[in-house]
């Protein structure tokens, strides 16, 4: 009965519209009152949930993206993008793509992504005759790259979300060879589309352009220099990769480029403390929530019930990503990494997948669950920035949404993908 009350009022209170933290805090203060307990321990859980020191990196994280953002770093990476794959079929498409590993790489945000390269790329391909809803899809799918690269702070939650314990340096690294598989899925799905509607190509600027461009794109790139080699080489933690990132993007910005005046210095530091606030209001339910999850013993009864099933780990495996698949959406990624690891980790280990790996396999799906309705918001931001019905991209998107899937088959199933890049290291 106690996860009837649980389950029963989260479902209920987001099937009215209450914000998603909101959800999980009052339905775990429902449950604790029906078990009896005192209500104090859901605060004492939220309180814990986000007085975690890792935790410190991601406002930092989100700060240094959105410098990066109004600082006019999107718009060179998108250049040095264009001359490097721009001249291939349905060449603006594949320049979508590719920005949307180099921009991923600054921000580690798939609505930043969506939000700076949408608004950058969807007009210049409506203008060269691109469907609009080929750009949208495009942008849509193109923007969970950031979520694979480093910086992701979706990484970091995951790693709180484990128990803290798993290497952040190797989750950065371990997403690498994911997130540029399927930046080539993409890019060959975007080839085909572009083919069967005659999109055109975009010519060549030469190498000395090119050479101009990635010297203008550079100071830009380093930043991902310097987050993953000071993380992987253990220079600095992951917190202090962070703040490094928000004093090199201001910088770049201010004394490099010169392109954030003091309005978007304030616009973007009110932007990251709003986005900060949210996530850790969400971190903080979600523990509340997971900690009566485990108290309640749902991730043993679910793997007794799973072994009851089948034994086979590639069985187990795929309905774990249908159900992470189905959880995506109808709620944001952020507390679903916080509920869903304490239940789904313990499964999948006992069936041999290292947590690493499992980390990518969670966070490429989750951020699959981004791109579907109804609760897709980076889907959301790609309409609003390309001024379509979400409808009208729903019915072209499938060939992008396929690549993605295909990805995470390939992530689930070839173990590899993940763990040979961190091993070089160990």
């Amino acid at each position: 009965m106690e996860l009837w009350v649980l389950f029963g009022s989260f479902t209920l209170l987001l099937l009215i519209g209450t914000p998603v933290a909101f959800c999980l805090g009052i339905s775990s203060f429902a449950t604790v009152l029906y078990l009896g307990l005192p209500p104090l321990i859901v605060f004492q859980r939220l309180n814990s949930g986000v007085s975690v020191f890792a935790l410190m990196a991601i406002p930092f994280f989100i700060y240094a993206g959105d410098l990066m953002v109004r600082g006019d770093i999107a718009r060179r990476l998108v250049a040095l993008a264009g001359a490097l794959v721009g001249h291939l079929r349905g060449g603006l498409g594949q320049v979508n793509v590719l920005a949307s590993v180099m921009f991923g790489g600054v921000s580690g945000s798939a609505a930043a992504d969506a939000s700076a390269v949408g608004g950058l790329m969807v007009p210049q391909m409506k203008a060269r005759g691109y469907d609009v809803d080929y750009a949208v899809n495009l942008t849509v799918v193109g923007s969970i790259i950031a979520l694979m690269i480093p910086p992701s702070h979706n990484m970091i939650i995951y790693s709180i979300s484990a128990g803290g314990r798993l290497s952040i340096a190797d989750l950065f690294t371990a997403g690498i060879i994911p997130g540029l598989l399927l930046a080539l899925t993409l890019m060959i799905a975007a080839w085909f589309v572009a083919r069967r509607r005659g999109y055109p190509t975009e010519p060549f600027p030469g190498l000395a352009m090119l050479g101009t461009l990635f010297v203008a794109a550079a100071p830009g790139l380093i930043l991902v220099a310097i987050i993953f080699g000071g993380v992987r080489s253990g220079i600095f933690t992951a917190s202090e990769s962070s703040n490094i990132a928000v004093v090199y993007a201001l910088f770049v910005t201010t004394l490099v480029y010169r392109s954030l005046d003091w309005r978007e210095f304030v616009a973007a530091t009110l932007g990251a403390v709003r986005t900060t606030a949210m996530v850790l209001m969400v971190i903080g339910c979600a523990a509340a929530f997971g900690w009566l999850l485990a108290y309640l013993k749902v991730p043993t009864a679910l793997v007794a019930y799973m072994k009851g099933l089948s034994d086979n780990p590639i069985v187990i495996l795929l309905m774990i990503n249908v159900a992470l698949l189905l959880l995506g959406t109808f709620m944001d990624m952020s507390p679903l990494i916080v509920i869903t690891t304490p239940i789904f980790l313990p499964l999948a280990t006992a069936y041999g997948v290292d947590p690493i790996h499992f980390g990518v396999i969670l966070i490429l799906n989750l951020g699959i669950g981004l791109c579907t309705p109804p609760v897709g918001a980076v889907l959301f931001v790609g309409c609003a920035v390309g001024r379509i019905p979400i409808a009208q991209a729903m019915r072209t998107i499938w060939p992008f949404y396929g690549a993605a899937v295909l990805t995470l088959l390939l992530v689930s199933y070839i173990p590899a993908l993940s763990l040979w890049l961190p091993s070089l290291f160990r």
